[in-house]
């Protein structure tokens, strides 16, 4: 007990510290930008933020830092199950390394090491190899409370349309609200969702999969696995840490099966990830943006070691290489898989496959989709279809805005940022991996705030034409207004 109330003690010191910080840092700052009146009467929202996880929470962070307060930040999951963290996750640590930083927006005292430091000293961080997973989520959440961003936890997205000058938006709680920007900050699968492969016997949506065959990214009851020999499709990060779990967890067997020969071996994206390249690759011509993200999804990145090695000290835990799959059909007692070398059976199948980059799946932007430029329309028929995955990445603007194909078709559709993983061909890894966040995050806010002084810019330009500071009043050398000659 003595350990918790000095942790308690240090956190509660670090807060302190932390909004001292913020205060001498003019946090928050007055909001500038004026209020507008939406076709109900209604005030407008100046920007919704969608998802708070870790990407969504520092946008909403970002914002208010800059001046932007008129916001929302809207979470459909409840309080504490935010981003991947605390459901889908199934790893240890973090492949990051701890020193990182992002969700802090450049505050040392918000920072993860302050965090970790208010609890276990500066002899805990030397000791620290990498982050806990759940303590990532923790310090996140101790962010959002510190820098008092007011998150709508159990409200969801519906749709969002064009509305005028404006968008509307739907709520899942019934609520429709008017916008001038949406920032779609709703995870890695915010961009088409699950990639589920194409089997002959095999239909996602079919009831008979209930059960038998899941994706890695669905919430899985483990405790169910027990006993149970499992089939896990793909070798990377999620599928082993999902083997793992199910062995963990009293799982009898866990297979992991690739087409290729043997697992990727270098992490191409540690090559990416500095200032420099970070905040350049968005500021590239096409050809170049084209070529360095057709290669690295090409190259894959390896499972990091430490999942490797998490598998290989666990029984019945296997890789099998060079053994793809043709058939998965599942039935009432289990799982039919067929491949090359023959037919397996499974009473758990699971399916390692990532998730989709198809903007024609995003439900919410259903009424833009057939007008959103892809990177298919950049390119010519040749590249598209040898990089048929990239070609399908949304093509942005530098602020992470989509753009239209047809210009003048859904001029709205520009006020629709979209700060989720089919950001990375245009924008790089600024949207889903903590080492670009900081970066990503304040480009976001830095080209909502331009185009929103842009729009107003006569009303701005106006009030500094009618600004009175009698600044001289104290003195003897103080004009009336009416009385001055020259620039008012």
């Amino acid at each position: 007990m003595v350990g918790v109330v000095e942790d308690d003690r240090g956190l509660a010191a670090l807060r302190k510290t932390a909004r001292h910080d913020l205060a001498r840092l003019n946090y928050p700052p007055a909001n500038w930008v004026p209020e507008r009146a939406g076709p109900d009467g209604q005030r407008v929202l100046d920007v919704l933020v969608v998802g708070a996880g870790m990407c969504g929470q520092t946008a909403g962070f970002g914002l208010l830092r800059e001046g932007i307060s008129n916001i929302r930040v809207i979470e459909r999951e409840t309080h504490g199950r935010e981003g991947p963290w605390n459901t889908t996750a199934r790893m240890p640590i973090l492949r990051s390394p701890k020193h990182l930083t992002g969700p802090d927006l450049g505050i040392p005292s918000l920072t993860f090491r302050a965090w970790y430091e208010a609890q276990h000293g500066a002899d805990g961080w030397e000791k620290l190899y990498k982050i806990a997973r759940l303590d990532w989520l923790a310090y996140l959440l101790w962010v959002r409370e510190v820098v008092g961003l007011k998150v709508e936890n159990g409200v969801g997205l519906l749709k969002v349309e064009p509305a005028g000058d404006l968008l509307r938006a739907h709520l899942s709680t019934g609520e429709t609200l008017h916008a001038r920007k949406v920032v779609m900050a709703n995870g890695r699968d915010g961009s088409g969702g699950f990639r589920w492969p194409s089997f002959p016997s095999f239909d996602p949506d079919s009831p008979v999969r209930r059960g038998r065959v899941f994706h890695t990214l669905e919430d899985i009851d483990f405790t169910r696995l027990v006993g149970k020999r499992i089939g896990i499709l793909g070798v990377l990060a999620t599928a082993i840490d999902n083997a793992c779990t199910a062995l963990e967890a009293g799982a009898r067997e866990a297979v992991c099966f690739a087409r290729r020969p043997h697992l990727p071996q270098v992490n191409k994206s540690k090559g990416v990830s500095f200032p420099g390249f970070q905040r350049g690759q968005g500021m590239l011509d096409d050809d170049w943006r084209w070529k360095i993200y057709t290669y690295m999804l090409a190259a894959g990145s390896p499972p990091p070691h430490e999942s490797v090695l998490r598998g290989q000290k666990l029984p019945g835990f296997s890789f099998r290489f060079a053994e793809p799959w043709l058939d998965v059909a599942p039935d009432k007692d289990g799982v039919t898989v067929r491949k090359a070398k023959g037919t397996e059976r499974f009473d758990i199948v699971l399916f390692g496959t990532g998730f989709d980059i198809d903007m024609s799946r995003v439900n919410e932007l259903a009424a833009f989709t057939a007008n959103i430029k892809l990177w298919a329309d950049v390119r010519s028929t040749e590249d598209a279809k040898a990089n048929a995955e990239a070609a399908r990445y949304p093509y942005l603007g530098r602020g992470f805005e989509l753009e239209e194909k047809r210009p003048g078709k859904t001029p709205r559709l520009g006020d629709i940022h979209l700060f989720n993983w089919g950001s990375i061909l245009s924008q790089g890894a600024l949207a889903g991996d903590i080492p670009g966040l900081y970066v990503g995050a304040n480009r976001l806010v830095q080209a909502i705030s331009h185009a929103l002084f842009g729009a107003d810019v006569a009303r701005h330009v106006q009030n500094m034409f009618d600004q009175e500071d009698p600044e001289l009043g104290p003195t003897d050398y103080f004009v009336p207004r009416d009385e001055r000659a020259g620039t008012l």
